[in-house]
């Protein structure tokens, strides 16, 4: 039976509105009232109905999909799929939202939170950090993962500092970067976000201040969150971060960049801002989280050299990782840091996981030891630099009139300014009705509205190229009801 709802969720409450329609649903379905077989009206029905945004029912869709008690089929629509919901409902439940809603780890924002659940499904993924699926070096890995199976013995756990061997292989690959650094100055890591953590847990003193670029991948975490830290904006030019304008304070501060291709506007920073960086620093005894995540992948030329190489009073902390060159599913990555700060972070990574992934870690070993890994790297620059003239090919082609953007010599990102008569979150949900996904560039920063951070590293471009023709086409119907 098609199910008639005559309900409306309600703006004025607390609770935000996917939730009021999450626990709508689930109580029509333990009452009894709505039974397995019954169909949903189509999402677009519901969002009308509802007077809400699609993504906002998706979200609350989503988490019914992860009940188990709705499904969908091709051809069939949304379905009530099971009420298994009603056993617990003999007694009264427990209610979940006062933890929740506590704890110390603040939620992401709902435009991130809408983005990770869509970013699953069958979308068009204009945003997506990572490399595409056909770019994923099967021959290197397997051939690592076949010499891992071979010599292997046991998957017990590792030390917390990581596999020494695989410490030994990343000293050796960042010295093509002139670091200098000894197993002993390395921990491996789940990834950089994961490295992000143990700082703020492990070296962070409560409402300590973070600066970092006004415009910046860190605006889109809450990582710092457990220990009360403030985040702070700093302007930046072509050049790099503004670092001069950071107050004299006694109390606890530290500057995060990302010095090459920054994530979102692609930007490097010079040889000469790092180096007046360095001095400053070092007056100042400024702690400097510096980021490499997409420091191998130039275009044509290389970066600057990183600060960590630069850095002759232990200033830095250097955070690398595997998921931006290689395979984000290894979930490793690796803090570079004096020895008394990679003791105090391994013990403190102990308490928390035991240690990266065996498997993972003895694979990516094998992986920078291989003679073919240069070559792979060479490749995929050069994939990357052809992605990247096609993507702007696109827009250039689609896009001149609606917007403006920097040709990026590296990374993953073009960073695209829209004219200020077309409204960025309009265009964010009108694309979600039109199975496009993009990274409105709010979610950086408040001062970045106008703004959308593109990559051309995970879409196939041809698929790229019909995606931004379509994003031309909801611009002007947009303009054209403006009118």
């Amino acid at each position: 039976m098609k199910l008639t709802i005559n309900w409306q969720p309600d703006p004025t409450k607390k609770a935000p509105l996917y939730q009021q329609i999450t626990d709508y649903f689930l109580k029509q379905i333990t009452m009894g009232n709505w039974v397995v077989g019954d169909q949903l009206p189509n999402q677009r029905h519901l969002a009308r109905q509802f007077n809400i945004n699609r993504s906002t029912l998706a979200t609350a869709t989503a988490m019914l999909h992860s009940y188990g008690v709705i499904s969908a089929t091709t051809g069939g629509g949304t379905k009530i799929s099971s009420n298994t919901w009603s056993l617990l409902m003999s007694q009264p439940a427990l209610n979940w939202h006062n933890y929740t809603s506590s704890g110390q780890f603040v939620p992401n924002q709902p435009t991130i939170q809408t983005i990770n659940q869509l970013e699953t499904t069958d979308f068009t993924r204009l945003s997506t950090g990572e490399l595409a699926p056909s770019l994923f070096p099967k021959r290197l890995m397997r051939q690592a993962l076949t010499t891992v199976t071979a010599e292997l013995n046991s998957l017990n756990y590792l030390p917390p500092e990581g596999l020494y061997e695989l410490r030994v292989a990343l000293a050796d690959y960042l010295k093509q970067w002139q670091i200098k650094a000894n197993p002993e100055n390395i921990l491996v890591t789940s990834g950089s976000l994961q490295a992000l953590q143990l700082i703020s847990v492990g070296l962070l003193t409560h409402g300590a201040t973070i600066f970092t670029e006004k415009v910046s991948y860190l605006n889109s975490l809450e990582v710092f969150q457990s220990v009360k830290s403030h985040l702070v904006g700093l302007p930046f030019d072509n050049e790099g971060v503004a670092f001069w304008q950071i107050p004299q304070s006694n109390a606890q501060q530290l500057l995060y960049t990302i010095p090459s291709y920054q994530n979102p506007t692609g930007l490097v920073m010079s040889l000469k801002r790092r180096q007046d960086l360095l001095a400053f620093a070092a007056k100042r005894h400024l702690p400097i989280i510096e980021d490499s995540a997409y420091q191998d992948l130039w275009f044509t030329k290389q970066p600057p050299l990183p600060l960590k190489s630069l850095d002759t009073h232990q200033t830095v902390l250097y955070l690398g990782t595997a998921s931006k060159f290689l395979a984000p599913g290894l979930r490793l990555g690796w803090i570079v840091g004096p020895q008394a700060i990679i003791r105090r972070l391994s013990d403190v990574k102990m308490q928390t996981d035991y240690g990266a992934s065996s498997l993972a870690q003895l694979t990516l070993t094998k992986v920078l030891q291989s003679s073919a890994f240069p070559t792979y790297l060479d490749d995929i620059r050069e994939q990357l630099k052809q992605r990247c003239l096609l993507a702007l090919t696109a827009l250039q082609d689609y896009l001149t009139p609606y917007a403006t953007w920097r040709k990026p010599t590296g990374g993953f990102y073009i960073w695209l300014q829209l004219n200020a008569e077309i409204s960025v979150n309009k265009l964010f949900h009108q694309a979600i009705g039109s199975k496009i996904l993009f990274n409105p560039g709010k979610v950086y920063g408040n001062q970045a509205t106008q703004m959308i951070r593109l990559s051309f590293a995970y879409t196939e471009p041809i698929i790229f190229r019909k995606a931004i023709c379509q994003l031309q086409q909801l611009i002007k119907q947009q303009l054209a009801t403006t009118d």
